[in-house]
């Protein structure tokens, strides 16, 4: 059987190359961007797509939620948290008192803005659109350049890190999705739900009427967040995640409750949450939900016939 053809933001050597490494047996297929992640696996030309998501301390990435909103009908399979370290690269001999020129990806560059100004004022900020691209530049150039970038670049450009670890922030990483067409993984009993919600007007009371329908059924939001629509000034929809699949009759009945009475419901996936100590709250949730399970199935036992 042939392996599934699985598109990251290339080329080789980008954070997204180390994070679809990760998926196991698969054709990694780097791209130029993410919007040509997105649009080959939306012709089919893809199997899937690892795209990042969501960086701890940049937020969200703006290219992957816009195309997943506005221009795609993909859903989010499963997603992959990866721990960002940052490296100073540069071609063997360059000490960094010589670099006139980093580059990176807006988001990397962004991570190391203070290391950046205190060790590197002299050097010409530039940006990339990968942080493998910036070290492939680098590589291709006899001058002083340098990129902001993985080991894993350095290793395949031929490039040493001459300053290692150099993030603002230690504790950095960076949420990957794999997204593709159709089919929604089953539940697993510790799933993530996204979608977005389209106001047709804006009224007093809205987003609180919105937010209701989840506090009423106890359902847990981990993230929200507004995006402006691109039709207008002051127009937004609201992206918001939580936990629960679709598969669960409180989450269905939640957004149905939403697409009936208030909003435009887009559905962005229901997948599986990974992390520290997911495997161990998958096994608690299940056996609470059993025990509830049992629990009405003797109240009912005791319903007159």
């Amino acid at each position: 059987m042939a392996r599934a053809r699985v598109g990251f933001l290339g080329p080789e050597g980008s954070f997204s190359h180390e994070a679809v490494a990760t998926m196991g047996d698969v054709e990694a297929v780097a791209c130029a961007s993410i919007a040509d992640v997105l649009a080959a696996v939306a012709d089919g030309s893809l199997d899937s797509g690892l795209v990042p998501l969501e960086n701890a301390i940049e937020g969200t990435v703006s290219a992957t939620i816009d195309g997943l909103v506005f221009d795609h009908d993909l859903v989010i399979r499963a997603e992959i948290v990866l721990p960002i370290r940052m490296h100073l690269l540069a071609r063997a001999g360059v000490t960094p008192g010589e670099v006139t020129r980093v580059s990176s990806y807006v988001h990397a560059l962004a991570q190391v803005r203070g290391y950046l100004a205190s060790h590197l004022a002299q050097a010409q900020v530039e940006q990339t659109t990968s942080t493998s691209q910036a070290a492939r530049e680098v590589a291709e150039s006899t001058l002083p350049w340098a990129a902001v970038g993985s080991e894993i670049a350095a290793s395949l450009f031929g490039l040493e890190i001459i300053a290692a670890d150099i993030a603002d922030h230690r504790e950095n990483a960076t949420r990957f999705v794999e997204v593709g067409r159709g089919d929604i993984p089953a539940p697993t009993g510790h799933d993530r739900t996204s979608i977005v919600c389209f106001q047709d007007a804006d009224r007093p009371g809205s987003l609180y009427a919105m937010l209701g329908r989840f506090a009423a059924r106890d359902i847990n939001l981990t993230k929200l967040e507004s995006r402006p629509t691109k039709r207008g000034l002051g127009d937004y929809c609201f992206v918001i995640e939580f936990d629960g699949h679709v598969g669960d009759d409180v989450v269905g009945d939640c957004l149905a409750d939403l697409q009936a009475h208030l909003v435009r419901v887009k559905f962005l996936g229901s997948y599986p949450v990974t992390g520290e100590g997911s495997t161990d709250r998958r096994l608690e949730i299940g056996a609470a939900r059993r025990a509830a399970a049992e629990w009405i199935a003797t109240l009912r036992g005791r319903i007159r016939q």
